[in-house]
């Protein structure tokens, strides 16, 4: 049986998601809160397994509840909110700071229609019990001198995909790159349409790089992070002897959009060995095709190790696929992409 403790200010959204969660026999309710100074006590007596987190409550706001629960004790938290077509930053903050994933109430903070959502709901709870909490804040990557990179050099890209889990993960990793990595980057994380600005907007915040959302038809330029839109695929294509980006609604293998493994096989066509895959934590397989790819035109490739992914399946997938050149904890993923870009050969090489 999967524990479960529901915190939300409103007692209608208590009842229902205590009622949601009972409807399935491996999860049970250990305990409600309606405020956070009650959720930690109610951890320390309970022992809960998830926690169902609203992010508006009086006293202890969700935000700061959610810092206390997982430094202190390491519990998979499910951030369950109204504030996503409001206040998207606030959702995106709870990802950067260990929630293991959303839950978009459907009709705002307090949801009568609640229960059109169970599915979701009972999925993602189940996903979360399974979740490893770790600390994942690796130090910046300062152990020895940068080399200098000309811009001029051969042409190379990036492409980092992640999932749960991905949005901590990838700040950590573009926070240890320098303010002049050799090569363009293009992030692709699973993430709905209204909260790539924000997340885009967060990952600027926190690192020294030139971070922005891909738009059709610009020009791809070493230097600059590219993240991913929402509602559709990112690819890279070659066009008149300029990289650019196509944003494209083809079919997707998992019905995700933005998918891994069309943005990191585009890559592959465009960069051939120039090409670098970077695939973190999150559930399912996307990416392992993508990385594949990426080692059939003479690219290399880097995973998250186990030990620092809230989620292994994507990696592990990867893996299992024999597509991996290297096996990397977080912390030192970004140094595991800067050797590679100044070890391996690219295009022009």
């Amino acid at each position: 049986m999967t524990k479960v403790l529901i915190v939300d200010d409103s007692s209608f959204m208590r009842k229902a998601l205590t009622h949601i969660l009972k409807s399935d026999e491996s999860l049970t309710v250990v305990g409600t809160a309606a405020d956070g100074e009650d959720a930690l006590r109610q951890i320390e007596a309970a022992h809960p397994d998830v926690v169902l987190l609203d992010l508006q409550m009086p006293g202890m706001d969700g935000l700061t509840t959610l810092e206390h629960i997982v430094a202190e004790y390491s519990v998979p938290v499910l951030v369950v909110s109204g504030l996503h077509r409001s206040e998207p930053a606030v959702i995106i903050k709870a990802l950067e700071r260990g929630a293991v994933d959303y839950i978009s109430k459907p009709s705002g903070l307090i949801s009568y229609d609640i229960d059109k959502i169970r599915d979701e709901i009972i999925h993602k709870v189940k996903v979360a019990a399974s979740a490893h909490i770790c600390n994942l804040d690796p130090p910046r990557m300062e152990s020895r001198p940068p080399r200098r990179f000309e811009h001029s050099a051969p042409e190379r890209m990036v492409v980092i995909g992640a999932s749960t889990g991905g949005p901590r993960a990838l700040a950590n990793v573009l926070r240890g790159l320098p303010r002049m990595v050799p090569s363009a980057v293009l992030v692709v994380q699973h993430l709905g349409q209204d909260f790539i600005p924000s997340f885009a907007d967060r990952l600027k915040w926190g690192c020294a790089l030139d971070v922005a959302v891909a738009r059709n038809g610009e020009v791809v330029a070493p230097g600059r992070v590219l993240v991913a839109p929402g509602g559709c695929h990112t690819l890279i294509v070659r066009e008149n002897d300029l990289l650019k980006v196509r944003l494209s609604r083809k079919p997707s293998p998992y019905g995700i959009y933005p998918c891994i493994d069309h943005a990191m096989t585009s890559a592959a066509k465009a960069y051939g060995n120039g090409t670098i895959g970077v695939l973190l934590t999150g559930m399912g397989h996307d990416g392992a095709s993508g990385m594949k790819a990426i080692k059939e035109a003479g690219g290399c490739t880097i995973a998250e190790d186990q030990s620092t992914c809230l989620i292994f399946g994507m990696p592990k997938a990867a893996m299992e696929a024999g597509c991996v050149d290297k096996v990397v904890p977080l912390p030192l993923l970004a140094q595991a992409i800067m050797e590679m870009l100044e070890t391996r050969p690219a295009t022009d090489e």
